[in-house]
Parts: structure tokens; sequence; C-alpha cells
């Protein structure tokens, strides 16, 4: 037996009527929320090249939002469309799932519905995310090459590297290494090797024909040293001073 009274279907068909009515009447010029027009027709420029990078950012920001409330205004109506079809064929308030009658409070807070409150789709966390996190991934995007072992070359990383390194709005102490004592050992893995392999490749150095060998005596000198790692030849001698 049908659990709902011609008074609460009346209700609730009004309900649905006027929200499908809204929908339409809200829904932007031939429900396109401005989508027909590109970029460029709607800034009323022939190009946007000359533009600010902020310009053109707000720009893009507002053409999202309008792809945002397009989906959002059709997934709506078509949710009102479903229901009012339910109302005809007199599946209306029974849910799909369990077939079990619909509560009338929850019809009332949520007309568009087609399940019951144990069966609601909308209890499941949503698996989709932004596109632009699969093209940002991995981290620094697709010109990371931290996962191929046989690259040794320039990448997305290191060019974030150099960015944070002419600073940011952070300080020394919000950094996550606790040993930090300036801004140039904030950055992503500062401690990384540039240039070099092995620490002492980067205080040995020779002549153009590699004969004259000097040390420069670098912090990562000091830290080779006070590891245990240098060579009694490699400390400082005030008797060899002029050799180096």
């Amino acid at each position: 037996m049908y659990h709902l009274t011609n008074s609460e279907l009346f209700e609730l068909k009004k309900q649905l009527q006027n929200e499908q009515k809204f929908l339409k009447e809200h829904a932007g010029q031939d429900g396109s929320f401005g989508l027909s027009n590109s970029l460029r027709e709607a800034s009323g420029e022939l190009s946007a090249y000359d533009n600010h990078p902020g310009d053109t950012a707000t720009e893009l920001y507002e053409r999202e939002k309008d792809i945002a409330l397009q989906e959002n205004y059709e997934e709506h109506l078509n949710e009102v469309n479903k229901a009012l079809v339910a109302m005809q064929q007199g599946t209306y308030g029974i849910c799909r799932t369990c077939n079990t009658p619909i509560d009338y409070e929850r019809l009332q807070a949520v007309p568009t519905t087609l399940y019951c409150k144990t069966h609601s789709p909308s209890q499941h966390s949503s698996d989709r995310r932004p596109i632009e996190e699969e093209f940002l991934a991995p981290p620094f995007g697709r010109t990371s090459m931290d996962e191929r072992s046989e690259w040794t070359g320039f990448d997305g990383e290191d060019a974030w590297q150099i960015v944070a390194s002419w600073g940011n709005s952070n300080s020394p102490a919000m950094s996550e290494n606790r040993d930090v004592t300036s801004y140039d050992e904030m950055t992503i893995e500062s401690d990384e090797a540039d240039g070099y392999v092995e620490p002492f490749e980067s205080f040995l150095a020779t002549d153009l024909y590699g004969k004259q060998l000097s040390v420069v005596r670098n912090k990562a000198y000091h830290q080779y040293i006070h590891d245990g790692e240098g060579e009694a030849l490699l400390e400082f001698d005030e008797s060899q001073q002029d050799e180096y």
C-alpha cells in the first residue's frame, strides 16, 4: 500500500516543480552560464597575450566557476526530473535499493531523493578528484624525474628548488628541520649535492691540466672532516699554507 497521502504527494510535487522552475530561470543565458562564449569574447579583447598574469588567472577562475555551476545545475535538474517521473510511474517515495517506504520527513527535506537514509549514495565519499591532481602527479608534475634512476639531469623539482631559494613567506622557525640556521637551508632537499656526487668533490679542485691539487675549505669540507671521513692530508697545515 502506498504510504504517502494525496496531500503529501501534492505538496512534494509542488516543491519539485518550483525547484524545476527556479533552476530553469536561474541557469543563465540559454543555460550555459556564459560557457557559450570564449574567454576572448567574454573579455572583449582580440588577444589575451598582453594581459597581466593576474588578470588571466581571474578569467580562468571565472571559467572554472562557470563549469562547476553548469555541472551542478545539470545534475540537480536531472534529479528533479527523475523524481517527477517517479511520481508519474507511482514509484516515488520507495527506496530503489531495498523497496522500503522513505520517511515523509526525509522527502520534505530532500524531495529529489529516490533512496532511503540507509542506502543514500551521498553517504559514500566521492572518488572524483580535480583533473589538476592527475596532471600534477607525481609531485612537480610530469617533469619530475625522481622515479627514474637513470636520470641525472635538471628536472621540475630542481626548478622549484631554485625558485624557493629566492625566499618565501616562511621563516626558519617554521621549517620541519629543527637544525636550520639560515634561509638557505629551508628549501626542499637543501643539503642535496649540486654539481657533484661525493662530498669531497665539492672542495677538491685541480688546475686546467689536472695536476695542481687545491683544497677549498668550505662548509662541506669542514663537515667532511667533522664526520671523520677526511684523510690526514686534507687537514689544514699552516706550514703548507702556501701550497693550497
